[in-house]
């Protein structure tokens, strides 16, 4: 019997503990803080708990120390010491946290520690990467990439006409941190949000995408002239994100009020998050698009991969946390049973990029409800 831990019960972690537990070969132990989300998630599978503070690193390795593998879904700004003491406690590691800091830095403590890390390995980064790194080798040269993608509601709610289906905190941080992409073959650093401009989707409709940092270590592993990711949005949200932002609303640096200093952003997530909250009946969709041009013998080429996954609100199971769960479960079973085992650090766009484990993943993805259409045209 394999034992798992995974550090975080939340809504994304805990679909990858739901998942995992229905393997008959796999026990399935959830750390998280807090009592009422382990305790519904206790209720839901067969698995084990474990309260405990994951913010201290020396607490992650006390944790982790007795389990086979350890797959990581704590919020992105706990994400890069996380990673790091469990390669301390080499422990093979599946992780969804989205981190500001960049992983392959700690490439080299873990091919010292002798373990396997994939990091990334949700929706996007993850998915995305994975297409990629699979078309840059398969074709001869990449001249541009575009990747799209969001998580949203159906209903369209005023006065932000979304939910947060992840750690909001991480919403912000995207809306914050400045965006890196490529343009004619150089590196571009603009605000996010930046560069609006619509997109139509069958079955949604028209929605708006704008510039976030999420191609990360895309940027760094593969070869293409232009390269951009945006995230989408009903049209209208990104502009209200903008004023608050430029107004101060997520500001860090804290502010005297009454006499007393307050740091917006803490105040900010106190009104937001419950107007943010997906429900647990809530209808909501994923939808993302990766579009590469690329030439092959010399024909220029234009792959399109559309993804739209709705939410099952039935088994309280949204879209995004399936999207992003999924693939790191699938990932962490195949680590698990030796069919990968290349040591240190890897992204996403790698897996992509081996053949063999592309297709095995791919397969896998489609049993569990989650299938991209792919469309292949020449380019004149």
């Amino acid at each position: 019997m394999y034992r798992i831990i995974v550090l975080g019960g939340g809504m994304v972690g805990g679909v990858i503990a739901r998942d995992l537990a229905k393997e008959k070969d796999i026990e399935v132990t959830v750390a998280d803080r807090d009592e009422n989300v382990l305790r519904r998630l206790k209720e839901s599978a067969p698995l084990q708990t474990i309260k405990a503070d994951l913010s201290e690193p020396e607490n992650v390795k006390k944790i982790v120390r007795n389990f086979d593998l350890v797959v990581g879904a704590v919020p992105g700004f706990l994400g890069f010491r996380t990673l790091k003491a469990v390669i301390k406690a080499k422990k093979n590691y599946a992780d969804i946290s989205f981190m500001p800091e960049n992983p392959l830095e700690l490439d080299s403590l873990a091919k010292e520690n002798g373990v396997t890390v994939v990091v990334d390995c949700g929706v996007a980064p993850g998915l995305s990467n994975m297409l990629i790194g699979h078309l840059s080798a398969e074709m001869d040269r990449l001249e541009e990439v575009k990747i799209y993608v969001g998580g949203l509601p159906v209903a369209r709610i005023w006065p932000y006409e979304y939910k947060a289906p992840f750690s909001p905190i991480d919403v912000i941080e995207e809306y914050t941190r400045p965006v890196r992409y490529r343009r004619g073959g150089k590196m571009v650093t603009v605000p996010a949000l930046s560069e609006p401009e619509f997109i139509d989707f069958p079955e949604i409709g028209t929605l708006e995408a704008f510039n976030t940092d999420g191609l990360r270590t895309l940027l760094d592993t593969v070869d293409c002239l232009n390269m951009v990711e945006k995230t989408l949005r009903y049209p209208g949200h990104r502009e209200r994100m903008l004023m608050l932002r430029e107004t101060g609303f997520f500001g860090r640096e804290p502010v005297e009020v009454g006499g007393r200093e307050i740091r917006p952003i803490d105040l900010t997530v106190k009104l937001l998050f419950p107007l943010w909250k997906l429900k647990e009946n809530d209808e909501e969709f994923t939808v993302m698009r990766v579009q590469a041009k690329a030439e092959k013998d010399g024909e220029k080429i234009m792959h399109t991969y559309d993804l739209l996954k709705r939410g099952d609100a039935e088994n309280g199971l949204s879209s995004m946390a399936m999207c992003t769960g999924y693939p790191v479960s699938i990932m962490a079973g195949l680590i698990l049973r030796g069919k990968f085992q290349e040591r240190g650090v890897i992204v996403p766009e790698f897996i992509g990029k081996n053949r063999v484990i592309f297709k095995e993943f791919m397969e896998k993805l489609e049993r569990k409800g989650i299938v991209f259409e792919h469309r292949v045209e020449e380019i004149p």
